[in-house]
């Protein structure tokens, strides 16, 4: 009995210092942001009259980044995010569900640019990247 007691109290104390904590493709709040960044960042490279907030996304990037590590996670778990190959390819898919839901096909360019322009109309998380 005493090591079931033992066992629980040191999984509630890993679970309360963030030991247990959820792979970062998980944290909404910071996946969700980084496909904004990803989705701007495509409609940059596509739209000859729509530009960068460069500043802006670094700020967000950093932000996120200050996010992730407030919420536990180490700098290498964020760089692992950010740069592994198969979490590129799930955001890449995740930002054209989302483009898709919002009636743009990813490989149709002047449909994302006008997305483009909305989302900088509507100053929408997207929009506030771009110019």
């Amino acid at each position: 009995m005493r090591l079931l007691t033992t066992t629980v109290a040191v999984l509630l104390m890993a679970a309360s210092t963030g030991l247990a904590k959820p792979p970062l493709r998980d944290v909404a709040e910071i996946d969700d942001a980084v496909m904004a960044v990803a989705i701007a960042d495509a409609i940059r490279k596509s739209c000859d009259d729509i530009n960068a907030r460069l500043l802006r996304a670094y700020t967000t990037l950093n932000g996120l980044k200050s996010d992730a590590r407030a919420r536990g996670y180490t700098d290498e778990e964020v760089e692992a995010y950010v740069t592994s190959k198969s979490e590129k390819a799930r955001m890449k898919a995740k930002a054209e569900r989302f483009l898709q839901a919002n009636g743009v096909r990813p490989d149709d360019i002047p449909a994302l640019c006008r997305f483009g322009k909305a989302q900088i109309r509507s100053r929408t998380e997207i929009g506030e990247l771009l110019r």
